[in-house]
């Protein structure tokens, strides 16, 4: 990544090289007049909205996070300010993969869409957008027990297990997001995308760890309430970053629940307005609530399922066993008794590590093909390996240059001559190197003698199992290709030319330049553009700034007209006249 892709600090400096690959610079010069126009619409109306039914951390957060109600925030401006509460920020494309988010999450950066929805769009966009990132998230995050929560959600759900199919959604629902968000997608391709990820919905199966961390983080970080049932305020980012969805979530006959762990059972459906809303009393319950689905996860309770789950998920993890050994790779078998796992095996390179370390010798390049190992006790030895003295592995010819039968309680055979032991910071073994050695399960051959020398993982039990490797290092991570990215909105002659027009407002707004004629500008727009909505919103208020009144009365009459034409922006055009004439009266 190069390092000009954004402006770096003591947070960025932290973050490994696979989480940079997803950065992309802002490129601030490629917002347009229109953008901005979009960007200060929406937040005057939010602010305006949400000052008073959000937490009252929103309003503050703005001030101490620096956006700005007027312009589109810039990443270099956000950092300098979001240093001095601890966190940071980056600009990615769109959505990315669940786990990438999360770690982002983990090592204190915001991360943030620099996209921003098209006007066609203005009340809501199922792509992530600057809107949505930059107004929702940051402000709230200037709450250090909430940005607490987020950093500690991202540690834990980085570890969760994914399942095969998650990735499947996640790429139709990053589809969706950018073909509904690209200008002219023909209808039928958005309803067909929809329905797809609406099979894919249905059919997914047993939900994985992933799936379910993923739906406490919509219903809180999110679509989060805080207070009472019967009078919650909005902390949740996509509630924050919609004018329409902040106002329709504090309807009566949307659904609202005390926050528990049952939150993680309720899936969510992107496309659709959600009918029910989760209220946690107080941010510290959030944290509470994650500590108790963190009990729940292979991280911490390891064991077969641990194993199994890492099997369905066909992808990079880590088991870790009593010893603190960690093996890293793809998992791919297990033979199990008496509901224990009893040997492990890992398809193509592999990795072991202690303590999130790599060990020396045991890299990919060591273990290119797999790592198998059988798991647990000695059969009629009542002391593990792990808890033999000296003198006990002397006892049992554990020991440099013996040659040994070792057999496992459910069935696994080591038969081989002793080479070497690895052993932990306590003085625990953790790892026995053989040669000569084959390894059996009843008629099963696990390793032959010819394959070289064997590394037998010493470990009764497997005790943590979750997503990653143990060594960062210890795998090129650098691998994300994005299949399908965001669609700019071409822009043709009548385009630039809208365009034009509104910055020549925003500059006489701005101070830049203050010799146009608001009233021939106005007549232009109305001849060139009689759709368009926003802009003669935006004159009608140098109208009214100017004392206009005769100006303002004519803009008014053509936005009752475009209101005819288009009754769909109808609310929109209100809305703004409405947030116009409060400021003036406010004023007088």
């Amino acid at each position: 990544m190069k390092q000009e892709a954004y402006e770096s600090n003591p947070i960025l400096d932290k973050l490994p090289e696979h989480l940079k690959q997803f950065i992309k610079p802002q490129n601030y010069e490629e917002y347009t007049p229109i953008d901005q126009a979009v960007w200060r619409y929406v937040m005057r109306k939010n602010v305006d909205y949400l000052s008073k039914v959000a937490h009252k951390s929103y309003v503050e957060g703005l001030e101490k996070t620096g956006i700005s109600i007027d312009n589109i925030p810039n990443m270099y401006g956000m950092n300098r300010i979001l240093k001095e509460i601890g966190w940071a920020a980056v600009a990615v494309d769109g959505f990315i993969p669940p786990a990438a988010f999360m770690e982002f999450q983990a090592y204190n950066v915001l991360v943030i869409a620099s996209d921003i929805r098209q006007l066609e769009n203005i009340e809501y966009t199922p792509a992530p957008d600057i809107i949505h990132e930059g107004a929702g998230h940051a402000p709230i995050i200037a709450n250090p027990e909430y940005a607490e929560y987020l950093r500690r959600f991202g540690e834990i759900g980085c570890k969760a297990i994914s399942s095969a199919k998650d990735y499947e959604l996640y790429e139709a629902v990053r589809h969706l997001s950018i073909i509904k968000e690209a200008a002219g997608t023909p209808q039928s391709e958005i309803e067909k995308a929809e329905k797809h990820i609406e099979h894919l919905q249905e059919n997914m199966g047993e939900p994985s760890e992933m799936a379910l961390i993923r739906n406490l983080h919509w219903w809180t970080v999110e679509y989060g309430l805080i207070g009472t049932v019967e009078n919650p305020k909005i902390y949740g980012a996509g509630l924050l970053s919609s004018i329409g969805e902040s106002k329709w979530c504090m309807q009566h006959d949307v659904q609202k629940l005390p926050y528990t762990l049952e939150a993680a059972q309720t899936a969510f459906d992107i496309t659709k307005p959600q009918p029910q809303l989760f209220v946690t009393p107080h941010f510290a319950h959030l944290s509470q609530v994650l500590e108790d689905f963190a009990n729940s996860m292979a991280l911490r309770t390891g064991g077969l399922e641990g194993v199994q789950k890492l099997i369905s998920s066909k992808a990079l993890g880590t088991l870790e066993l009593s010893t603190g050994l960690q093996i890293s790779g793809t998992f791919g078998e297990v033979i199990e008794h008496q509901g224990k796992p009893i040997y492990i095996k890992t398809n193509g390179p592999t990795a072991l590590a202690y303590r999130d370390k790599e060990l020396v010798g045991h890299s990919t390049l060591d273990h290119a093909d797999g790592f198998g190992s059988p798991i647990g006790k000695l059969k009629g030895i009542n002391l593990a390996i792990e808890d033999m003295s000296p003198r006990d592995l002397k006892a049992y010819k554990i020991f440099e240059e013996e040659q040994v039968t070792l057999k496992f309680e459910g069935g696994v055979k080591v038969e081989g001559t002793i080479v070497t032991g690895t052993r932990n910071l306590q003085g625990k073994i953790i790892l026995i190197t053989f040669k000569d050695c084959k390894v059996s399960y009843q008629d099963e051959v696990l390793f032959l003698p010819e394959w070289g020398l064997y590394h037998m993982a010493v470990g009764q039990d497997v005790v943590s199992a979750y997503n990653g490797p143990a060594d960062l290092l210890s795998f090129d991570l650098i691998t994300h290709k994005i299949t399908e990215t965001t669609i700019k909105k071409t822009r043709d002659n009548q385009r630039l030319k809208l365009e034009a027009h509104y910055k020549r407002v925003r500059d006489y707004r701005d101070g830049i330049n203050t010799f146009i004629s608001r009233g021939k500008l106005f007549e232009e727009v109305k001849e060139e553009f009689p759709e368009d909505w926003l802009l003669p919103v935006e004159l009608y208020e140098l109208a009214r700034k100017g004392q206009r009144d005769e100006l303002a009365i004519t803009i008014k009459s053509h936005l009752e007209e475009v209101k005819k034409s288009r009754p769909e922006v109808g609310h929109l055009i209100d809305d703004g006249l409405q947030l116009i004439d409060q400021s003036f009266a406010k004023v007088k």
